[in-house]
């Protein structure tokens, strides 16, 4: 198992996990940026620059399966308190190998700073670009730990007719550097879990992940 989060996660892209023990691994942040929880196959891993024995003594006290403790609301919600920042929800987390040559789809890149989309993922990314289709639009930038993190966004308009899915897939052609590309989707919304899926995105665990409340 790696030592760090980079390791971890360039391990998981390659389908090698942590040991399904039913541990708990903290390993420091890589960006001050982000902090937050990882669930593997009965092993979590904790990226933060707080005190480990803080984080296993908090997981030993809580009222729950031990498998389920770094999900659990309680916990969540003591290492927001601690740690000042805020989160949005619990995602299932999915990657896919990157892809050669052009997307299929028919993309325009946007290079307006100021683009709302461009505004929002750079709250949470570095290096962030952003490309339009007619009824959609695709994020790619470098997250957690630096990894590629694609993001988009479908017209309900144009809803239904597999925009999400080549948006998804997109993604896979554009990642720089012969990369993995990670995305996030929040465990209800059925239609981007499909989508990405669709476009060859397996999942590799949970994440909830924690930013400075001014982000």
């Amino acid at each position: 198992m790696g030592q760090t989060l980079t390791e971890i996660l360039d391990a998981a892209a390659e389908g090698r996990f942590p040991p399904p023990d039913g541990g708990t691994t903290v390993v420091p942040q890589e960006h001050r940026r982000d902090a937050g929880v990882l669930a593997f196959t009965a092993h979590s891993v904790v990226f933060t620059d707080e005190d480990p024995d803080w984080v296993h003594a908090t997981l030993a006290a809580l009222d729950c399966d031990a498998l389920a403790a770094t999900m659990n609301p309680r916990f969540l919600a003591a290492l927001l308190d601690r740690t000042g920042r805020g989160t949005d929800t619990i995602d299932l987390l999915t990657v896919a190998a990157p892809l050669p040559g052009r997307p299929a789809l028919e993309l325009v890149e946007t290079t307006d700073p100021d683009h709302p989309r461009v505004r929002r993922a750079q709250r949470r990314r570095d290096d962030v670009r952003v490309w339009s289709a007619d009824g959609g639009v695709l994020v790619l930038g470098r997250g957690v730990a630096g990894r590629w993190e694609a993001a988009i966004e479908v017209d309900e308009a144009v809803r239904h007719r597999g925009l999400g899915r080549e948006l998804a897939r997109a993604a896979r052609h554009l990642v720089p550097g012969g990369q993995p590309v990670w995305s996030q989707q929040a465990a209800g919304n059925a239609r981007s879990i499909r989508a990405f899926q669709a476009a060859g995105y397996r999942p590799v665990g949970s994440e909830a992940l924690m930013l400075p409340r001014n982000r």
